[in-house]
């Protein structure tokens, strides 16, 4: 039985849950986010807690249930505080800038990099080496920081690149003669 799922998750004053068809919809003051519902998962909501139960017997019933619980509990807090993440720049010459929907980047490539943000993502750039990702989605906060990551991630000699804030690089010794 999977523990995870075991724990109800239980919903500040200002937030919202609506149970539909197959959907699950949670509205707080920050949005509103919703997620598809998987067969296998029975949920419930009781006074101000949602509480999931796998529906059959199977290992896969048991794993979706505690997944499901965890996916709502991330939806949950990003309506009420939303999430963030921090990525600076290392290295002579690496700049970010916010413009609307758009990260320019110059990371040492002969041209510069534009990164459209998605809808429900904003930037920003507090100096030219900072960029701080905020939406109110966790995955798709994780997935652009990642993808900003990927143009240029840390090398292991100098440690220039992307990197998350607080970000450990091991570096490398140069080869010897």
């Amino acid at each position: 039985m999977s523990r995870i799922g075991n724990a109800p998750v239980v919903l500040p004053e200002k937030v919202e849950v609506a149970l539909g068809a197959g959907e699950i919809s949670v509205k707080g003051p920050l949005g509103t986010l919703s997620r598809k519902l998987t067969p296998d998962v029975s949920v419930e909501k009781v006074e101000n807690r949602i509480q999931f139960k796998a529906a059959g017997n199977s290992r896969h019933a048991n794993a979706m249930s505690g997944t499901l619980r965890a996916l709502v509990a991330n939806m949950v807090t990003g309506v009420t505080r939303g999430f963030e993440k921090k990525l600076s720049l290392v290295g002579v010459g690496y700049r970010a800038q916010a413009q609307g929907d758009k990260l320019n980047l110059t990371l040492g490539f002969s041209h510069p990099v534009v990164h459209p943000m998605p809808k429900g993502v904003k930037v920003e750039t507090p100096t030219q080496t900072e960029i701080v990702i905020k939406g109110l989605d966790r995955q798709l906060v994780g997935q652009v920081a990642a993808e900003v990551r990927a143009y240029r991630s840390p090398e292991p000699y100098k440690g220039k690149g992307v990197r998350y804030a607080g970000e450990r690089i091991a570096l490398k010794e140069t080869k010897k003669k």
